[in-house]
């Protein structure tokens, strides 16, 4: 039997976006539902490694996002000790050759005009940052803003603050349909239906993640959200042996690619349990979720280039997931014009864990109709959804079989 439950806005994912856009929501005292098809976490966020980074981020709309969800973070972490595992470990970008350098230096500097504290550390000086790490690397920068935290934990605990303030949570159900308004000619969204129940809302968020896609599919609009394959190494528990996010130069290259191939670029980082996490792989398969030898092939001879003291390391396992990949590598945050009523909020490829905060704080700006002053430096024009109708700048996606939808 289907029950039309009212709420003023559903999310569509309990991801840590989706629990991002709720938290905030659920506090502006809307009313506020969250569906997913699965559990909390169950896509991408808990495939991720938990990266809050400015240090890979080129100045511009993406940056600017990413230095409001850093406060924002750490507002959080105040509010939530321990629970989200949150570090201010810091980043630490290495270059390998004079090269490399330069092309830091210049980075950095960039970063820097826009707000972005770094700090270059020479070759003499990168022991003490990182006392295991390989000797003879030409430099380093430091981004002391840059953080981690757990992701899985992160979305639970955003999403227990939401409902006790009052949101309520659908787990385990589809979303099947959007329910649209006849009166604006079955364009406005309404709600959602699931093999469960109807939702009826005055708003309805994608934060679908990898799945962002299909569910904009349902308002009949077009959003060309791809999977992002990427593998992560976890070691045996060690003494804290990295104590940096640490990373190679061309990790940011990789992160600004539009390349289907696989590459691969070693972040390394320490974690309070003890086990070293060693990332990062990007390839275009679709959603092939067969392991891959050679990304782990790289990814753990990339990490003892880094860290030779990791060369004889047991790796205990390998977990892997899908980064909702857009072609400008820029977010869908936002009110759609196509289909009045919906909100999206993914498309973040790898940084939606450090980016979430933003994102829901933005959609509940309008949703209610507020903006602060503090929020004024992210223009949101250049996350607009409907910039993909935009045929000259935009190529046609390529399609993959998709085994499941909203496998989010």
């Amino acid at each position: 039997m289907f029950t039309r439950p009212s709420h003023d806005v559903v999310v569509i994912g309990a991801g840590v976006v989706g629990a991002a856009c709720a938290y905030y929501a659920a506090r502006a005292g809307l009313s506020v539902g969250v569906v997913d098809r699965g559990p909390v976490a169950g896509g991408t966020t808990g495939a991720g490694e938990g990266n809050l980074l400015l240090s890979d981020k080129a100045p511009g709309p993406e940056l600017d996002l990413a230095r409001l969800s850093a406060r924002l973070w750490r507002e959080l972490a105040e509010e939530l000790p321990a629970a989200i595992e949150y570090e201010a470990k810091g980043g630490l970008v290495v270059a390998a050759e004079p090269a490399g350098q330069q092309a830091l230096r210049a980075f950095a500097a960039s970063q820097a005009a826009a707000g972005v504290r770094t700090e270059e550390i020479g070759p003499e000086r990168l022991a003490d940052y990182e006392p295991h790490l390989a000797p003879g690397l030409a430099s380093g920068f430091h981004y002391p803003e840059d953080a981690q935290v757990q992701p899985a934990l992160a979305a639970a605990h955003l999403l227990r603050e939401a409902r006790r303030a009052g949101a309520e949570l659908y787990l385990g159900e589809r979303v099947e349909a959007l329910l649209l308004d006849p009166v604006l000619g079955g364009s406005g969204v309404r709600g959602v239906r699931t093999h469960r129940r109807e939702l009826a809302a005055g708003a309805v968020v994608n934060a679908a993640g990898t799945w962002g896609g299909e569910v904009a599919t349902l308002a009949g609009v077009c959003l060309p959200v791809l999977p992002r394959r990427g593998f992560v190494l976890v070691t045996e528990p060690l003494p804290r042996v990295v104590r940096h996010k640490v990373y190679a130069a061309d990790y940011v290259a990789d992160v600004a690619s539009g390349s289907a191939a696989l590459q691969s670029s070693a972040v390394v980082e320490g974690t309070p349990a003890g086990p070293v996490l060693i990332g990062a792989t990007r390839e275009r398969v679709g959603f092939d979720r067969s392991v891959s030898i050679e990304a782990l092939r790289r990814l753990a001879g990339e990490a003892a280039a880094l860290f030779p003291v990791l060369a004889d390391v047991r790796v205990l396992r390998a977990y892997r997931g899908f980064r909702p990949y857009l072609p400008d590598h820029l977010p869908a945050i936002g009110a759609d014009p196509r289909a009045p009523g919906l909100y999206h909020a993914c498309g973040h490829e790898g940084a939606g864990i450090g980016l979430a905060p933003a994102t829901g704080l933005l959609i509940v700006d309008q949703l209610t109709g507020r903006r602060a002053a503090d929020r004024a430096g992210v223009d949101l024009a250049a996350f607009r959804p409907e910039r993909f109708d935009e045929p000259e700048r935009f190529d046609e996606p390529e399609r993959f079989d998709e085994p499941e939808r909203f496998d989010e």
